[in-house]
């Protein structure tokens, strides 16, 4: 790997890191996996407005699936 590769990676991992730092200051509970995805896909020109809807009906059909089949609780 060339320094500048190297260079540029290191970069984007510490923009990765300070993006996921600002998002669990919103608590936006996305895991660092996640929230790489999020980042590629905005890079890729999905709208970020978009992706954000996207997520959040995720998350509530999410919710009402888990309220209507709970799991055991686990001892």
């Amino acid at each position: 790997m060339s320094t500048k590769e190297s260079e540029r990676n290191a970069s984007a991992q510490q923009t990765l890191d300070i993006l996921y730092e600002l998002a669990q200051l919103l608590n936006t509970q996305l895991d660092k996996e996640t929230l790489a995805t999020c980042v590629g896909m905005i890079e890729n020109g999905v709208n970020p407005d978009a992706l954000a809807a996207v997520i959040q009906e995720l998350r509530r059909e999410n919710a009402i699936a888990n309220a209507a089949h709970p799991t055991p609780v686990q001892r």
